[in-house]
């Protein structure tokens, strides 16, 4: 193969050669072993409880280390081979062990709450251990939002049949909706960017007729699951659904109050982008609505929010635009080296790593799992990429989305392993940090002609992270205070989407809008993952904001920003941040996070009015 054609294939060997390798059949008996050790230490713990939690921390380590190694090599085998059948046992097996994992953190926690009064003399007799205060702090809080023991296990029995069924009915309706051609349902989805305004007008028509058919099936899951959610909410001594999403996410009421505020205040702008974009697809011939863009209907249309913009001046793709031409992946790696290196050293001198070790797989074939995701292994502290790479510039950013993860990762290098589980709202601060790297630089450099592309596509991905976000906040948050009252039908989430994106959107959108966006997103079919919707807002406008202190003290911020990465698992998003120098309980921080879109929208509609 020609080396500019070239897309490789990750390299695995350094975590395991294969399931039969002796190396990886004797971690699993390692693990065995060590939960066969906390199962003996939590039956039977020792009179002196001090030296019994120092072994058992240590314990803890060793499984976290192998657990999230070995799941993590479970799934990197299988999403490259989905139909190989040993991969998804493998994948099965590591499900039971992750359950067996589960209950020995209830039982530590059981203990550890009852010797709760101990811990400052703990930490004295064993000072290595006073890093471990807010983890341990968190397990003691975990256990007083828990049921009985046989209650927690019960309810986990019947999540099989309840919460977790209903999840996976609209997981198979939506997977196996399609249209009269045959076409799927998420096929549809995706033709919301195809430059034909025909076929995105068409593809939501359909989308919607598909939802409107199976709207009781829909509806039958999301109350159902909701009401399950609120009852055992209830049990587990949560007053608020979000109360139990701002705990795990580590957040307190007042920063999300705070960010809510930012993004609130910033509608109306946003609202004034999509009126523009709107306008110029009216007037350069790319919109189907009838009435999207006038002066009687001034939003865009639903089906228009993806749609693709061009400059007048571009007649012809230009071969040589970085956004149209066919990028060959060495090219796509040196591209992110070079932004990376633009950062500092250390975030150049890791991706230079990760691509000449092998930590990527980037190319397309049969069998492989669709998008693109990131997975770190404890063993060798050490990455692994999964991509789609077709040469487009989305799959740049891509690449330097999934590395940014990869990096925070690598950042983390010197803590111990209970500290790699770091709440979802930090979790995507390193990612999205890379990626505006990546498009800021790109609308700097650019020709005229792409900027308006460029600087669409930055808006658009933003647009659907905050006020698509706030959408689904608002919405979900009625639907938790509605059925608390009574049962829910297809007709009430209709009724609260339309509010919704009512309160978010605003006249940003047209009359035709989509009121079955609750059938749609998986997120409110998560059991565990209430307002899985509010921690994206947190990372867009926190990276954005640790993007505009980087630019103002250069080459300095860096090492402020890898010591924020590094201690993400240790402390709630409020210490970390105010340790590095941010207040994130008042909308001031998160204004500045969103000063770099009010910047962006108002060239945006300069530069389309010229």
């Amino acid at each position: 193969m020609n080396e500019k054609d070239f897309i490789p294939r990750w390299n695995l060997d350094s975590l395991y050669i294969s399931l039969d390798s002796n190396e990886y059949k004797k971690d699993l008996k390692y693990l065995e072993e060590i939960f066969a050790q906390i199962k003996k230490e939590l039956e039977n713990p020792q009179t002196d409880f001090f030296i019994w939690l120092n072994g058992l921390i240590d314990l803890l380590n060793k499984a976290e280390y192998l657990i999230k190694t070995l799941n993590a090599y479970a799934y990197c085998i299988f999403s490259t081979d989905t139909t190989n059948q040993s991969y998804m046992n493998n994948i099965n097996l590591m499900d039971e062990y992750i359950s067996c994992h589960k209950q020995l953190m209830i039982g530590f926690s059981d203990i550890l709450n009852k010797n709760k009064n101990q811990l400052e003399d703990f930490y004295i007799q064993f000072p290595d251990k006073k890093e471990y205060a807010f983890l341990l702090e968190e397990i003691i809080e975990t256990k007083n939002h828990m049921m009985s023991k046989k209650e927690e296990e019960l309810a986990s029995k019947m999540s099989h049949t309840g919460g977790n069924a209903w999840s996976l009915l609209q997981e198979q309706l939506i997977s196996n909706l399609h249209d009269e051609t045959g076409k799927t349902f998420n096929e549809l989805r995706n033709d919301a960017y195809d430059p034909s305004p025909e076929i995105r007008k068409t593809a939501w028509l359909k989308e919607i007729k598909l939802l409107e058919q199976n709207r009781i099936a829909f509806a039958a899951a999301l109350n159902n699951l909701k009401g399950e959610t609120l009852t055992l909410n209830s049990k587990r001594n949560w007053e608020q659904a979000v109360d139990r999403a701002l705990f795990s996410s580590r957040l307190s009421k007042q920063t999300l109050d705070a960010l809510i505020q930012a993004i609130e205040e910033s509608l109306p702008e946003w609202r004034q982008y999509f009126q523009a974009k709107a306008e110029y697809l009216r007037r350069t011939g790319a919109t189907a609505s009838r009435t999207a863009g006038t002066p009687d209907d001034k939003g865009i249309a639903f089906y228009d929010l993806f749609a693709p913009v061009h400059s007048p001046s571009a007649v012809s793709a230009d071969s040589n635009s970085p956004l149209t031409k066919k990028w060959t992946f060495k090219e796509a790696s040196e591209y992110v080296q070079n932004e990376y290196y633009s950062f500092s050293q250390k975030m150049g001198d890791f991706a230079k790593s990760a691509f000449e070790k092998g930590w990527i797989d980037a190319e397309v074939r049969p069998g492989k799992t669709g998008g693109a995701y990131d997975e770190d292994f404890p063993k060798g502290h050490q990455s692994r990429i999964l991509s789609n790479f077709t040469g487009t510039f989305s799959d740049i950013i891509t690449l330097a989305h999934e590395l940014g993860h990869a990096f925070h990762f690598s950042c983390m290098k010197e803590k111990a392993p209970l500290f790699y589980n770091y709440p979802m709202t930090l979790a995507e601060t390193a990612s999205t940090f890379a990626e505006t790297i990546v498009k800021q630089d790109m609308i700097a450099t650019c020709s005229e002609s792409d900027r308006i592309q460029i600087l669409d596509l930055d808006l658009t991905d933003t647009s659907q992270v905050l006020v698509d976000i706030l959408s689904r906040y608002y919405f979900e948050k009625s639907v938790f205070e509605e059925r608390k009252k009574s049962e829910l039908n297809a007709d009430d989430f209709c009724r609260l989407m339309k509010h919704a994106q009512e309160k978010s959107y605003g006249d940003g959108l047209n009359s035709e809008r989509h009121e079955y966006m609750w059938a749609v997103k998986s997120h409110y079919y998560i059991t565990d993952l209430d307002f899985y919707n509010f921690p994206y807002a947190f990372g867009q406008l926190f990276a954005s904001a640790l993007y505009e202190r980087s630019r103002k003290e250069g080459k300095s911020f860096a090492p402020v920003y890898e010591q924020l990465l590094s201690e993400t698992g240790s402390m709630s998003c409020e210490a970390l941040c105010k340790k590095a120098g941010f207040d994130i309980t008042t909308p001031d921080f998160w204004r500045s996070g969103m000063q770099i879109y009010m910047n962006e929208i108002e060239e945006f509609i300069a530069l389309i009015k010229a």
